[in-house]
C-alpha cells in the first residue's frame, strides 16, 4: 500500500574501504576499514549510515540527514557519499550542489 505523496527509496553499497582518516560518525567517532554504506530517502530527506561490513551495528554518518528534493537526488547523494568514504579524511555527508533556477 502506498500513501499519496510519500516517497521512499534506499541504496546499500557493501565493501567500501575507507581512505586514510576514515569516516566521522555521530555514535562511534571515526570508523575505518571495510564498510557498508546505506542511504534511505524518505519524504525529501536522505539519511546516511555506515557499518563495518558483516556487523550488525549501524552508525549515523556525520552530516546526516540531508534535505533531498527527489529520489534521483538522493541516489546522487549516495554515490557522492561512497566516494567521500573512499577518500577518508574524516569524511562527512557531502552537500550536493543545487541548481539555481
Amino acid at each position: 500500500m502506498t500513501l499519496e505523496g510519500m516517497s521512499w527509496a534506499s541504496w546499500t553499497t557493501a565493501g567500501v574501504y575507507t581512505g586514510r582518516g576514515g569516516v566521522l560518525t555521530v555514535e562511534g567517532g571515526i570508523v575505518t576499514g571495510d564498510l557498508t554504506v546505506h542511504t534511505t530517502y524518505v519524504d525529501d530527506e536522505a539519511r546516511v549510515a555506515v557499518q563495518y561490513s558483516g556487523a550488525s551495528d549501524w552508525f549515523t554518518m556525520s552530516g546526516s540527514p540531508v534535505p533531498c528534493s527527489s529520489e534521483e537526488e538522493s541516489r546522487e547523494l549516495h554515490d557522492a557519499v561512497v566516494e567521500a568514504v573512499r577518500e577518508g579524511r574524516g569524511a562527512t555527508v557531502p552537500r550536493l550542489p543545487h541548481p539555481t533556477g
